[in-house]
């Protein structure tokens, strides 16, 4: 429920970062009449996001069980690659994001009402697809309504972040914040990376299902909350299999130190001496 929580959190955070400045040009500009078609441009995008998480989970439930373990392998590796792309654009447009969305906004207000839902509706659609694909692979395996409720408490404090901000009631800095949570989701992706490769073994695609790198069970039996929220944060399993431990850290430390690299500065204009 953490991983997950924290999924809801982000892409919900940057969605309602989106709409909040795309509302608040708006406002300011006193273009108010307008807003019905930026909330249509959202509405639209987020009935498409939630079909196509509830098409996931109706269509995959109807493969057979190898079929099962290749789609939800593939589903986590294009997770991955959703959360690697979008911390690394994230971490690099933190500081500009409302500069552009505001400038999209004037061109779309010059095209016609379309082009202004359509604004909203491209900017929020990503995201929505994303978490999708992303509340998939995090909860595979689950049996119950926790991730669903993860996901939700994560959407709904982001929306309560996203208000408190448009409204300035409080101030956070965003950078440092996508730096945390981008951080920790690179852990998170770690873990789904792993469990792609235990789908690939489980469906026979890779051997070695029987070789374990360890095992640590008894010090972290599975039944205690500690292990649970390790194996959820991070999908830890006391004893995993080799090949999975060569996927967490062939992705997880590389990325991570990539992520937290500090950013080059803009490289200074040249000047030209006559």
């Amino acid at each position: 429920m953490t991983a997950i929580y924290l999924i809801g959190l982000r892409e919900g955070l940057e969605i309602t970062l989106v709409v909040s400045i795309l509302v608040a040009f708006l406002v300011k500009s006193d273009r108010r009449p307008l807003l019905r078609l930026v909330w249509a441009g959202v509405a639209v995008a987020a009935a498409i996001s939630i079909g196509f998480a509830v098409l996931l989970q109706v269509g995959i439930a109807r493969l057979s069980s190898t079929h099962q373990e290749l789609f939800e392998a593939v589903a986590s590796f294009v997770a991955v690659a959703f959360v690697t792309w979008m911390i690394f654009w994230m971490r690099r447009m933190a500081r500009h994001i409302g500069r552009e969305l505001r400038g999209r906004m004037e061109d779309a207000i010059a095209v016609g009402p379309v082009a202004v839902a359509g604004v909203a509706f491209l900017a929020v659609i990503r995201e929505g697809l994303e978490t999708s694909i992303l509340f998939y692979a995090a909860a595979q395996g689950a049996t119950d309504a926790t991730p669903l409720a993860g996901i939700s408490l994560g959407l709904l404090t982001a929306v309560m972040l996203g208000w408190l901000l448009y409204i300035s009631a409080v101030r956070i800095n965003l950078s440092t914040f996508f730096t945390w949570t981008g951080a920790l989701l690179v852990l998170v992706a770690a873990g789904i990376f792993k469990y792609g490769f235990h789908d690939l073994q489980e469906s026979n695609v890779l051997g070695g299902l029987d070789r374990t790198a360890f095992d640590v069970t008894a010090g972290f039996p599975p039944t205690t909350w500690y292990a649970e929220l390790l194996r959820g944060m991070v999908n830890f399993t006391p004893a995993p299999t080799v090949v999975e431990t060569i996927a967490w850290l062939a992705y997880g430390i590389p990325v991570l130190v990539l992520f937290l690299w500090p950013a080059r500065p803009a490289a200074a204009p040249a000047t030209t001496v006559s």
